[in-house]
This record gives C-alpha cells, sequence and structure tokens, in this order.
C-alpha cells in the first residue's frame, strides 16, 4: 500500500548480504533472500546499507546486489542503494554507477569519520542529489557518522528537488515533528524499536533490520495504521519486541540478523566480514533467550530454530578489500 507520492515503498528491509563461511558473497542466497522479504510483505529492499556491511562491500558488488535486486524483484519491490561515502567524489561515481544499474533510489548517509560542518554536510548531499536524476532519502544515523544532519540543514536539503526523505536513526520525535510540520520530505523509523511511535506521528514507513527475518508484521503495523487502526498495530508491535530485541540489542544488528537467518536455515552461512565477528557465547546466549520469548509473530517460526555458534565464529577476510579507489 504505498503512497502515490511515496516512490520508496513503506516497508523496507534493510538486506543483509549473505555471504560464504570464508567471506565472499553468496549470490545463490541473495536472490533467495531478497525474494523471501518480499514474499512476507517488503515493497523496498535497501542493498549495501548499513546491514548489508557496505564498509566491507567492493563497489562492484555493491553494483551487482542492485542489479540482482531489480532482476529478483521484477517490479514487486523498489531497490534503493545504501552506503555511500564520505568522500563526496567517490558517492557521486557510486550512485550514477548504481541509477546505471537499474536503482530506483538512492540512501545518502551522512559523511562519516571526517566530521564535517553542517556546510560540508549541505554541500555533500546537495552535490550527490544534483549528479542523479534518482529519488533521495538522507541517512541520519549519528551514533555513526559522529555528527547529525540538524535541523535547518534538513529544512534547506528539503528544498532540494530530488531530496524526497529521511531515514531517522537519531531517535528525536520533536524534530520528526517539527520537520514533518515544515516540509514534505517523507521520514522512514530507521530504529527498529521505534517504527511503530514513528508511524503514529506521520512517518511514511520503515528501513529495517528485524525485517530480515520477517518483514510480515512490519506489512501488518504499516497497512493498520493506513487505516487507522491503532489497536492492531499497537499488538503487532508488541509481540515483535523480543525479536526486535533480539536483533538489536546485544551485537550489531548485522551479525545478530545473520546468526538468526542461519539458525532458521534460511541462508548457508552467518558469516560477516571483519572488523565485525559473529556473536561470542554469552552474546549468542542472550540472543537466543530473548528468541524463546517470541510468540505468534507471522514469518518467524523458530520451534526449529538450530543455531551454530561455532560457524558463526569470528569473522573473514574477502579476497578484495572494499578500497573506496
Amino acid at each position: 500500500m504505498t503512497h502515490s507520492a511515496n516512490p520508496f515503498g513503506q516497508v523496507l528491509v534493510a538486506l543483509v548480504t549473505p555471504m560464504t563461511a570464508d567471506g565472499e558473497v553468496d549470490w545463490p542466497a541473495v536472490e533467495k533472500h531478497i525474494d523471501d522479504v518480499i514474499t512476507g510483505g517488503a515493497d523496498g529492499i535497501v542493498v549495501t546499507g548499513t546491514t548489508g556491511e557496505t564498509s566491507t562491500l567492493t563497489d562492484a558488488e555493491k553494483l551487482k546486489l542492485v542489479e540482482v535486486g531489480k532482476s529478483v524483484s521484477s517490479g514487486r519491490a523498489k531497490i534503493i542503494t545504501g552506503g555511500g561515502s564520505n568522500e563526496t567524489a567517490h558517492a557521486i561515481e557510486l550512485y550514477r554507477a548504481s541509477e546505471k544499474a537499474g536503482a530506483d533510489g538512492i540512501m545518502i548517509v551522512t559523511p562519516y569519520y571526517n566530521k564535517p560542518t553542517q556546510a560540508g554536510i549541505l554541500t555533500h548531499f546537495r552535490l550527490v542529489a544534483d549528479a542523479t536524476d534518482l529519488p533521495v532519502i538522507l541517512y541520519d544515523i549519528p551514533g555513526r557518522t559522529g555528527v547529525p544532519i540538524k535541523y535547518e540543514t534538513i529544512l534547506r536539503l528539503a528544498k532540494h528537488p530530488n531530496i524526497l526523505a529521511v531515514k531517522d536513526a537519531k531517535g528525536d520525535f520533536s524534530e520528526v515533528s517539527r520537520v514533518l510540520n515544515q516540509t514534505d520530505l517523507l521520514y522512514f523509523s530507521g530504529d527498529d524499536a521505534n517504527v511503530l511511535p514513528h508511524l503514529s506521528i506521520g512517518a511514511a514507513g520503515l528501513i529495517g533490520v528485524t525485517a530480515n527475518i520477517t518483514s510480515a508484521p512490519y506489512r501488518v503495523i504499516v497497512d493498520a495504521v493506513n487505516r487507522g487502526d491503532l489497536q492492531t498495530a499497537t499488538a503487532a508491535h508488541k509481540k515483535l519486541e523480543p525479536l526486535v530485541r533480539a536483533v538489536m540489542t546485544h551485537v550489531p544488528g548485522t551479525v545478530s540478523a545473520k546468526y538468526i537467518l542461519h539458525g532458521l536455515g534460511r541462508i548457508s552461512s552467518p558469516r560477516v566480514r571483519l572488523p565485525l565477528v559473529g556473536p561470542e557465547e554469552w552474546e549468542a546466549a542472550l540472543i537466543e533467550d530473548e528468541l524463546d520469548l517470541v510468540r505468534d509473530v507471522d514469518g518467524a517460526d523458530f520451534s526449529n530454530f538450530r543455531p551454530d555458534r561455532n560457524a558463526a565464529a569470528g569473522g573473514a577476510l574477502p579476497k578484495v578489500h572494499g578500497t573506496t579507489r
């Protein structure tokens, strides 16, 4: 149930990138996983984002993920390319190539590590948005980038014709309300625990990690909010809470999502690329304890869950590093 003015979808999955045990992209598993989440109710897929391990993917892998996503989705879901770069020139090059590869939209992360001023952030986003005709989502996640996109900067960026949305992982609900009142930007919840609160104040949808495990409950929540049925949305939100806690609390979401998907037999390996590593014994135990509390969540049947802590241990060094040049 995508709004006519929304070119991205409403239930967007921040897709993990399935890999083999030696850390190479498992392309058949990528295809299967994309099909699984779309079948479950997703109408948007964000490839090469934080959850997709963008920092350790090569540009060639990023572009192939767009191509594979377009092929598998066959029009059933929008394919958004995430990530970006903390080098403006590289980000421009990457997003232009992603457009040629068939992406339906781009999600630009705030330049990380450099810690630019708001003027630098503004210039970065404007130049990248100028370089493509695709609709743009700004990704505001100061916990990872070191700097927020300030309210005044968001208002200025909202005037750009290609910048249509924000993925909010800042958690400042009063600012979200202010921006929604002052602009036509679409907001996407970037924090799995806050999906329903974000939707309740006017967000357009979500870009979620837990949706890798099951996108079906998020479809229920979004559709219920669309028709004004808060009771149904709240009930689904409450059922999801222990699963969200399992995925988002103890280790990076990429790590836990792959650990869980592998335990469910849906990907061939839980491997992540270094410097990410699989959960330690005590972390895996905490994840499994949370999963024991999951009840009646559509698409999340853990009766045959078989976690493999040994397979998840450590991290992989790929054959080709994810160089920025």
